[in-house]
């Protein structure tokens, strides 16, 4: 799926018109997919990640807005929510999209510094953002909150330790909190994609290459040759999940698990 054919679709819809939505780590890939999705489908977007120059320029491609924040920090959270209540107000939407591959070794090596930054990122920083966000979305009468888990949230692969273990944590707390904030009208889910086509998925492959002493060619089909569809997940298709979540088009779903990962087995 292409951006054009998702662009199309959203715009033929709005099913997110007059929204507000905050996309974590929305600099890059899987986020700036969403990020583009949800404008064309009629939200006001607001994109946070750390790199503000990286930010700035995606925000002025797409149309939408930015605001720098490190989801690990708790002040930088509670500030980045106070520049969008200042600002845009909500949010309607958040993903929780911001994430780091964490270090592609084996548990025997783990570097525990390297594992303390893969938790931050991934999990506290979900969490963090979740605690802003429902008090917002309850005054504003319901919302939806999608956490980016992984195919790996649902079973672990060898050397990924640290990552599995964010992903799987990812999942607990879409569970938690999807049973607490229901009565709110917020729905909680995650998405769980494969192996998506893009730079961060080159940086594993290079780092699985080294580390198992295999070509990138042969770290490669370890990935497609597992999916029925016999290729990689794109960026746009996942952002096509997030729309759906997002939308009405999914009102009775919450505390659900969306995989898409072109079927791997």
């Amino acid at each position: 799926m292409t951006h054009d054919s998702i662009d199309a679709m959203a715009a033929a819809q709005k099913p997110l018109q007059d929204k507000i939505a905050l996309i974590t780590g929305g600099g890059t890939g899987i986020g700036a997919s969403i990020a583009r999705a949800f404008a064309g489908a009629g939200a006001r977007v607001i994109i946070a990640g750390r790199n503000a120059a990286r930010l700035a320029t995606v925000a002025k491609e797409l149309g939408v807005e930015a605001i720098a924040a490190d989801v690990s920090d708790e002040a930088s959270v509670t500030a980045l929510f106070a520049a969008l209540d200042a600002g845009a107000g909500g949010p309607d939407v958040l993903v929780n999209n911001a994430g780091v591959t964490g270090p592609v070794t084996r548990a025997v090596d783990m570097d525990l510094a390297a594992w303390d930054e893969t938790m931050a990122i991934n999990v506290r920083g979900t969490l963090l953002c979740i605690k802003q966000a429902v008090p917002r979305m309850k005054t504003r009468g319901g919302g939806s909150i999608i956490n980016m888990s992984s195919l790996m949230g649902l079973r672990g692969q060898p050397m990924r330790s640290a990552y599995t273990a964010s992903k799987y944590a990812v999942l607990g707390i879409t569970d938690a909190v999807s049973q607490e904030v229901g009565v709110d009208g917020i729905r909680v889910n995650a998405l769980c994609p494969g192996a998506v086509n893009g730079a961060l998925m080159q940086r594993v492959i290079a780092a699985r290459a080294k580390a198992e002493a295999k070509s990138a060619d042969q770290i490669i089909r370890t990935y497609t040759d597992k999916a029925s569809l016999r290729r990689w997940v794109e960026p746009e298709e996942v952002a096509a999940a997030a729309l759906f979540l997002a939308s009405p088009a999914s009102a009775s779903i919450t505390g659900e698990r969306l995989r898409v990962d072109a079927g791997r087995n």
